[in-house]
């Protein structure tokens, strides 16, 4: 069984962990704050504390991972955070995800961060997908692991 992490599990992020887990994928979502976890778990998705801002915290969650979905194009936060949170978070994220399970990742962000992602793909051969508004995260998050 596939299990994806959903980092930035709001409703857009619950919505998608629900729909993965009817396909049979174990999923994982995470929250900056304690008080989101709630409802992640409610949708009976896996809840995790991770922060963005913390690569760290992203990282020590992706050992049994295959897909890697950011969905950060809403953050909140100074323009100094998410500035960090597309930018130099992101490449660090990116760097290190290289010696880990996963074997794709869907991103939506910034185009600064696309930047990053699509350059961590061709440099470590990580398949990605950007997502763009109007686009299915399920389908990016299939099209990420399977390569097409």
């Amino acid at each position: 069984m596939a299990r994806a992490l959903i980092v930035g599990c709001g409703c857009r992020g619950r919505e998608l962990g629900e729909r993965l887990l009817t396909e049979g994928w174990a999923v994982r979502g995470t929250s900056r704050r304690t008080d989101g976890l709630a409802a992640i778990e409610a949708a009976e998705i896996e809840p995790a504390l991770a922060d963005p801002d913390r690569p760290g915290t992203i990282l020590e969650l992706v050992g049994d991972v295959a897909v890697l979905v950011l969905l950060l194009g809403s953050a909140h936060g100074s323009e100094e955070e998410l500035a960090a949170i597309h930018g130099s978070r992101l490449e660090r994220l990116m760097e290190h995800l290289v010696d880990t399970p996963v074997r794709g990742v869907v991103y939506e962000g910034t185009a600064a961060g696309n930047e990053i992602v699509e350059a961590a793909a061709r440099t470590w051969r990580i398949p990605v997908e950007i997502l763009a508004e109007g686009d299915d995260p399920g389908t990016a998050v299939h099209r990420a692991l399977t390569g097409r």
